[in-house]
């Protein structure tokens, strides 16, 4: 009976010396060594480099795909060919737009948050986000300039302010009928009295205010010189 090769030793070569077919397992491990390199390469191109006005920004396909009609999107997103954007010798793309503005841009992208800094202007991240045609941040930009255009229009708030003479019997009355936005500030006892009858009336300086509209014609009414006078008058007393 004919004994096969030795166990553990390698099968002798065949005709004409040349090698015998790997065995199986070698086969296998052979398989996997070369299959070992395809993550790297799968986690390399999910990355993209971006060269905008000479800084660098790295960001994944992912993000830069958010708005699919944006600039960015189509730059190195979408199948078929690409925009015509050049690369520079580390394969970043070229962008010719100031990178000061960018952070805004691909922060917007990441989290969707407009988040700008105060050294920042707004018009300029309106600029840049209707060159890379991304619609939803260009609308809240819109948005976020036109409330401030609004605050700055309407300015501090104002106040009319009047001063009413009473007696002590009629305050309560005087300060429940109020209306008209009209509200109590100060009740200034000008130290005087009179007698009516027989009972003597405390006189009193109330200082009522209501806040002015800046379309009211424009006009702000201030306290009057006497008023002044009266209120620290009152205020010392």
């Amino acid at each position: 009976m004919a004994e096969g090769p030795p166990r553990g030793r390698t099968p002798s070569p065949g005709p004409g010396g040349a090698p015998g077919p790997p065995s199986p397992r070698a086969a296998g491990a052979a398989a996997g060594s070369a299959g070992a390199l395809s993550p790297p390469a799968a986690a390399a191109s999910k990355w993209v480099r971006l060269n905008v006005g000479g800084t660098y920004f790295v960001s994944t396909r992912q993000t830069l795909c958010r708005e699919p009609k944006s600039f960015l999107c189509r730059l190195c997103c979408q199948d078929g060919p690409e925009l015509g954007s050049d690369k520079d010798e580390t394969g970043a793309y070229l962008i010719d737009r100031d990178p000061t503005y960018f952070g805004p841009i691909l922060n917007y992208l990441r989290h969707g948050k407009l988040i700008i800094n105060k050294e920042l202007a707004e018009e300029g991240v309106l600029e840049e986000a209707e060159f890379y045609n991304i619609a939803s941040l260009v609308r809240l930009v819109k948005e976020r300039i036109r409330d401030n255009e609004n605050r700055t229009s309407q300015g501090p708030v104002k106040h009319v302010y009047r001063v009413l003479q009473c007696q002590e019997e009629e305050l309560t009355q005087m300060v429940s009928t109020m209306s008209d936005g009209w509200k109590f500030e100060q009740l200034i006892s000008i130290g005087s009295s009179y007698n009516y009858g027989n009972e003597d009336q405390a006189e009193f300086l109330c200082v009522v205010s209501r806040e002015l509209n800046n379309s009211t014609n424009g006009i702000v009414k201030e306290p009057s010189e006497k008023a002044k006078i009266l209120q620290e008058r009152g205020s010392r007393m």
